[in-house]
């Protein structure tokens, strides 16, 4: 019988699940996920290029797991197993693995050191709600400074017309129904321990330094 295997990161998980998930071709109907190309991220200027690959590797094994999950499931309910402890067990493990792969695919897109114009529409947003640019960044930092494991994010709530800025703990609590995901900043400590040992500020600080505004923007625009 199948027994999830609760691991501190996906490193760990990825061979419990290999070992235990019997891999199937995809039935129909039945999408597989595959990477996105991470290959510029190393050369983003945030960290160096041992973290960086290290932290792509590690997103591409959240993209095993969700697919190693997706198939056990298939598998669970062909076996009229779908009311099984361990079948909800992995349904609990799902929202985790699977916004693991899709947080990381926001963060590694998002870089491009290119600077958000003066006149951008969502600057000019921002700045209405927050009473300025600059007064948004400064609440956005500190939320990054929130101890613990998880995500500072820019949501943006489009049918209320209004920004959020979130703390996502992990990768799967607190995250708002239907809002959109503008900014991420990954503050797991594999993303800046490395190069910024504990100085999550100073990671911080690089990372805003080497934002692409104009892809942010187009996700506002949307």
């Amino acid at each position: 019988m199948y027994k999830i295997l609760i691991a501190a990161t996906a490193f760990l998980l990825t061979p419990a699940l290999d070992a235990q998930v019997k891999i199937m071709a995809p039935a129909a109907g039945f999408g597989v996920y595959a990477p996105k190309d991470c290959s510029a991220f190393p050369t983003n200027g945030v960290l160096s290029y041992t973290a960086s690959t290290n932290h792509v590797r590690l997103y591409q094994a959240y993209v095993k797991n969700v697919n190693n999950l997706l198939q056990r499931f298939k598998e669970l309910e062909q076996e009229g197993k779908a009311d099984t402890a361990d079948y909800a067990e992995l349904k609990r493990r799902f929202g985790w693995e699977f916004n693991g792969m899709r947080l990381h695919e926001l963060y590694f897109a998002q870089f491009g050191a290119a600077p958000l114009a003066e006149n951008s529409e969502l600057r000019q947003a921002l700045a209405a709600q927050f009473g300025s640019f600059d007064a948004w960044q400064a609440a956005f930092t500190g939320l990054a400074q929130t101890r613990g494991a998880g995500w500072a994010v820019l949501a943006y709530d489009r049918p209320a017309k209004r920004f959020l800025n979130v703390w996502i703990t992990d990768h799967d609590k607190g995250v708002p129904a239907g809002v959109e995901l503008l900014l991420v900043l990954d503050l797991f400590e594999h993303a800046y321990l490395t190069d910024f040992q504990l100085d999550r500020a100073r990671y911080a600080q690089a990372a805003w330094g080497a934002l692409n505004w104009p892809l942010i923007e187009k996700r506002f625009a949307k």
